[in-house]
């Protein structure tokens, strides 16, 4: 067993044999990194305009991992570690831990799959299952949603792949649907002319596509009805929350009457009418 004494600390050959060594890999690996960072973020931003934000944010990952490994690899190198024996020794620990990790996987060959595909970007906002927010960041095993509520959903690329995805940013304009129920005894024309000219009234209403206005059913209390208006896909939310309170003044206006649900009851040919008594 060799012993350190403090004169061989001091001495030139131990400085040159330990010393050096663990400063040039500190160095390359600090250094490293930041180049790594800076040259991502520079190719990232001089392709910006010919990539989407998804595919920018993957190239800048992938140079920086890729750089950040070469110099880790050069400081392992500086330590006295043969590469090709720790890459050996690595590639054996990678299969056991993908025989291991079948669903993490299933999750990267999903997201391979996708990112092939391309059904929402980064910044989209989409539908999965009960899940509605705005895409944070689509990765290898997983895509991040951030909701309404501001919060954020992690859901596996796997689970994205079998389920049906409701993309809400795909196209320039959305469809706003409203269920109105009208008494029975309302004139229909009369209440269609109402309804398009609070629709044609309001200022985030697309002139083309035109509003239509469906009749769904003959409902127990009322005459159901569906306006569809369309807008553009930023100005959804509030042309659904003001054409509500706009239709119900113009209908108070009109005196046109939305019914509440009603019930009528008999006992019978043989009994006596219920006895109503009124309270003035």
């Amino acid at each position: 067993m060799t012993v350190i004494t403090p004169t061989m600390l001091f001495s030139a050959d131990f400085f040159h044999n330990h010393v050096e060594p663990l400063v040039s890999a500190g160095i390359l690996v600090g250094g490293g990194f930041f180049a790594a960072r800076l040259l991502s973020v520079s190719i990232a931003k001089t392709l910006v305009k010919q990539l989407t934000p998804q595919q920018a944010m993957l190239l800048r990952r992938f140079i920086f991992y890729f750089i950040f490994l070469l110099f880790i690899a050069s400081a392992v190198d500086q330590l006295g570690f043969h590469i090709g024996a720790l890459l050996g020794a690595a590639g054996i620990l990678t299969v056991a831990i993908g025989i291991a990790s079948q669903t993490s996987m299933s999750n990267i060959i999903s997201g391979i799959f996708m990112i092939g595909e391309k059904p929402f970007e980064v910044g989209h906002r989409i539908k999965v299952g009960d899940v509605t927010g705005k895409v944070l960041s689509i990765d290898l095993l997983s895509v991040r949603l951030r909701t309404s509520q501001n919060t954020m959903v992690r859901i596996p690329n796997e689970t994205l792949i079998k389920s049906p995805i409701t993309n809400l940013s795909y196209f320039p304009i959305r469809r706003v649907e409203i269920k109105i129920g009208v008494a029975y005894n309302e004139n229909l024309n009369r209440v269609k002319d109402t309804l398009f000219a609070v629709a044609n009234k309001n200022p985030l209403s697309l002139i083309e596509p035109k509003p239509t206005l469906n009749v769904i059913e003959f409902g127990d209390s009322s005459i159901d009805l569906q306006l569809c208006i369309w807008t553009s896909r930023t100005n959804y939310n509030e042309l659904k929350n003001t054409i509500q309170i706009e239709i119900h003044q113009a209908f108070a206006e009109a005196n046109i009457e939305m019914p509440f649900p009603s019930r009528s009851l008999y006992a019978g040919s043989g009994s006596e009418p219920l006895p109503i008594k009124i309270i003035s």
